[in-house]
């Protein structure tokens, strides 16, 4: 069976209203044709890539595009997991985690996106909650960064109310023009601290290998906070 040889695709991340995978072929069609749709209002560029400039049935191509090529690439010193999001039943939007030699540096990068209609519900902080348990309770990470252009209180706010701290910010271009990036980083024990969001984990440890773990089992979080309290970026 081809989970046998690629057991990624039985990874699932589950929290009170998404589901998080790898999408199947018709789903990932789904995926492509909600960004056909609209990300974003068009006078805003959220992504350091303005691949939404795209017409839409470009768009949607790159997506599926994207997709393969993320897979294709892999390797457990380069990886990215562009896991498709669901709620009830319906794919909503991407969220990415990604990084480079994490066995070494324990380290990941998130970044995600929603379509239109699902956009002001929650969503996106509900999905990011559910990577960085997958990166910190998971894969046993000590950081997690993220980043947002100043015009995105959106994703600020979110990396916010995970327990992010300010990390500095750079100057790219985008668009033909100059945008301030705002950087985030997320340290282990402020995860642990700021967690709300229950989130179960199956299908992860015939994966450890790609995400470049042979072996290894993840550090459990710390005892004081394995218990959740009651309660409810951008790249490409």
């Amino acid at each position: 069976m081809l989970i046998d040889h690629w057991p990624v695709l039985g990874l699932r991340l589950r929290t009170p209203r998404l589901e998080l995978r790898l999408p199947g072929d018709e789903e990932l069609a789904a995926l492509a044709d909600l960004a056909a749709g609209g990300v974003h209002a068009a006078d805003r560029m959220p992504f350091l890539v303005p691949w939404t400039d795209l017409p839409p049935a470009e768009r949607a191509r790159s997506v599926v595009q994207h997709h393969w090529r993320r897979l294709g690439s892999w390797s457990p010193d380069d990886w990215a997991l562009n896991l498709a999001v669901f709620a009830d039943g319906r794919v909503v939007g991407l969220q990415t985690v990604a990084a480079r030699d994490f066995g070494v540096l324990r380290q990941v990068g998130t970044g995600s996106w929603l379509g239109a209609p699902h956009q002001g519900r929650g969503i996106g902080t509900e999905m990011r909650a559910a990577v960085l348990h997958l990166a910190f309770a998971g894969l046993g990470a000590d950081e997690a960064v993220s980043d947002a252009f100043a015009d995105n209180a959106a994703s600020a706010a979110v990396s916010r109310k995970h327990g992010y701290r300010p990390d500095g910010v750079e100057q790219v271009v985008v668009r033909g023009r100059r945008m301030t990036s705002h950087r985030f980083r997320l340290t282990r024990a402020d995860w642990a601290a700021c967690r709300t969001t229950p989130v179960t984990i199956d299908g992860l440890a015939p994966c450890l290998p790609l995400f470049g773990l042979p072996g290894q089992a993840p550090p459990s979080p710390p005892q004081e906070v394995r218990t959740f309290r009651a309660g409810s970026s951008s790249t490409w």
